[in-house]
């Protein structure tokens, strides 16, 4: 039963983590980008950006800690080995990308009527990185989810 109740709240996890992704980057950033003027759309995202960030951190730790209930299962080390890398990326993002692409943000007063800047092009390339990776967590969770529900975890 208690293994039973883990896997459950390992798919439980998971699955808010997949869910989360999904909802915030396909409908909920596009909804606002094409609801609001460019400003205002980034300064409604970024409010939302540490709450999701810190969220994905949560969700990667709680997968991991669960997943380690599963040691003896297939499929293990490659799941330990992608939370782990979840892990790192959304530590990566929280503590030091997330920081860089506000300093940047801070310093370009609009991004409407300022011409094309150093700083501009700064932030489109921190702003790049932050995407692959957000896609690249994406993946990493669907990935623990189709080796969950093919190999266990119960």
């Amino acid at each position: 039963m208690a293994a039973y109740i883990t896997g459950f709240l390992y798919t439980l996890v998971l699955s808010l983590w997949v869910g989360g992704i999904s909802l915030f980057t396909f409908i909920i950033t596009p909804a606002i980008f094409s609801s609001f003027e460019r400003n205002m759309a980034g300064a409604v995202v970024g409010k939302l950006f540490p709450g999701y960030f810190l969220t994905n951190l949560l969700l990667s730790v709680a997968a991991l800690l669960l997943l380690l209930f599963f040691r003896e299962r297939a499929g293990f080390r490659i799941s330990l080995l992608l939370a782990v890398l979840a892990i790192l990326i959304n530590c990566y993002v929280q503590f030091i990308l997330h920081p860089q692409v506000r300093e940047v943000k801070k310093r370009i007063h609009s991004f409407e009527s300022e011409p094309e800047s150093a700083l501009r092009g700064k932030f489109r390339r921190l702003h790049g990185v932050s995407a692959v990776l957000n896609l690249v967590l994406l993946a990493d969770g669907v990935t623990l989810l189709y080796i969950s529900r093919r190999f266990g975890p119960y």
